[in-house]
């Protein structure tokens, strides 16, 4: 599977997050707490939904399940005036990302397995300290097998 390489604009996201680990995953209580206030954002750009992970500049370096990260649902709205409560902002900063389409299940860690352990590493690309992000469009259905979503992973050339 080959991304293409996109050059991200800076986007304004609005949404809610928690701070989890892959080994304490709390994915589905966050989109639970996120869906039912979603119809309050009202200034969205898309009908897309982001799930967006922020991690510390030694997660991978020193990767391990139980590492901690932020990780985000939101969606991408015009401007920050009309913030629903419970909610926070977030600004993301644009910049290199590969971008893979993905169709699979959202369960299957297989993608994620090939992006950092064999495209990586032989691309002309290293890992970027920006957030990661899916985006989960029309044809995303929760762990299907047919569910389609874009998978974005910041990126900067190697030295």
């Amino acid at each position: 599977m080959t991304p293409r390489i996109e050059n991200l604009s800076d986007k304004k996201l609005v949404g809610k997050r928690l701070t989890m680990s892959l080994a304490n995953n709390k994915t589905g209580e966050l989109w639970q707490n996120f869906m039912p206030k979603r119809r309050e954002i009202t200034n969205n750009v898309s009908n897309n939904w982001i799930s967006m992970q922020v991690y510390k500049p030694t997660h991978f370096a020193d990767f391990k399940p139980t590492n901690e990260f932020e990780k985000w649902a939101t969606v991408e709205v015009t401007d920050f005036e009309n913030v629903p409560t419970e909610m926070e902002t977030f600004s993301l900063a644009g910049g290199l990302y590969a971008v893979f389409d993905y169709k699979g299940s959202s369960n299957d860690p297989s993608i994620f397995q090939y992006i950092f352990g064999t495209w990586l590493p032989n691309s002309e690309y290293v890992l970027d300290n920006r957030p990661h992000f899916e985006v989960l469009g029309d044809k995303y259905k929760n762990n299907d097998p047919n569910s389609e979503e874009e998978i974005w992973i910041p990126i900067k050339p190697k030295k």
